[in-house]
């Protein structure tokens, strides 16, 4: 008698073109991120109050920008946890496959991508009406905010942001409007989570709505948030070293403004 062969694993099992996870899960990742910077931020502040600000009032301490970042980065810390518990009960495979988080073979290519991107952008905004002053100028009043938000920004920040965007969400949008609307939703989405930051000013805006776009369309053209992540670090770091060299080490911040 001859053995009956065992039955192919299921597609999906293979190659996990639809995501195990829906629209809900997302928007519960959306409000434990807003949630959990409502409570690390006033935690954050509390401390810094009592251990280096002792006179200096709560509120005006909850602005500096060194407690926001150390307040949204234990945020994130609290979300990447409840990234990998969706996914463990939604998929049966481990995260980063889950996630398509595979770096791509050739890695110095995205690197190189985002900054010709960082180059390509700055050459565009030169022909966009973009305002002198930003609110994510704040931001850098010091050296040591600078240094802070640029090492946040190629490290904590575009992690969670191509984690979320292009992990979570962009395979999502896919599945309810199909690829074109996913693509574009994503960059859209993407642009105005970072709204705030630029005054809601449309000319930094749309920059941003390019940057998510060149993102998106790598993580759908590679099928990996690892090749989309690379341009993005490259991206913020291409940015961070260009401020570093014109404002002389950080140490000339004055001339942002100019």
């Amino acid at each position: 008698m001859l053995p009956v062969p065992e039955a192919p694993a299921p597609v999906s099992r293979i190659l996990p073109i639809d995501p195990g996870w829906g629209g809900w899960e997302v928007l519960q990742i959306v409000l434990l991120t807003l949630a959990s910077v409502f409570v690390f931020l006033p935690v954050v502040a509390f401390a810094a109050q009592r251990l280096f600000y002792p006179k200096v009032a709560f509120v005006e301490v909850a602005g500096y920008p060194l407690v926001t970042v150390v307040g949204q980065g234990l945020a994130y810390f609290v979300v990447f946890a409840f990234m990998f518990s969706i996914v463990k009960r939604a998929c049966a495979q481990e995260f980063s496959r889950a996630i398509h988080l595979n770096w791509p073979k050739h890695w110095t290519t995205f690197l190189m991508l985002g900054v010709a991107l960082s180059f390509s952008l700055q050459g565009v905004a030169h022909f966009l009406p973009i305002p002198k002053e930003l609110p994510m100028d704040r931001f850098f009043r010091t050296p040591a905010e600078a240094w802070a938000l640029s090492l946040f920004g190629v490290t904590l920040a575009p992690l969670f942001e191509e984690l979320f965007f292009r992990g979570f969400l962009y395979p999502v949008l896919v599945r309810w409007c199909g690829v074109t609307i996913g693509i574009l939703a994503t960059a859209a989405a993407f642009s105005l989570i970072h709204a705030p930051q630029l005054g809601r000013a449309w000319g930094p805006v749309l920059v941003i709505f390019i940057v998510g776009l060149a993102l998106t369309i790598t993580r759908a053209a590679t099928k990996s948030v690892g090749a989309s992540l690379l341009m993005h670090m490259a991206y913020n770091g291409t940015l961070s070293v260009l401020l570093f060299i014109g404002t002389d080490g950080f140490r000339h911040l004055e001339r942002l403004n100019q």
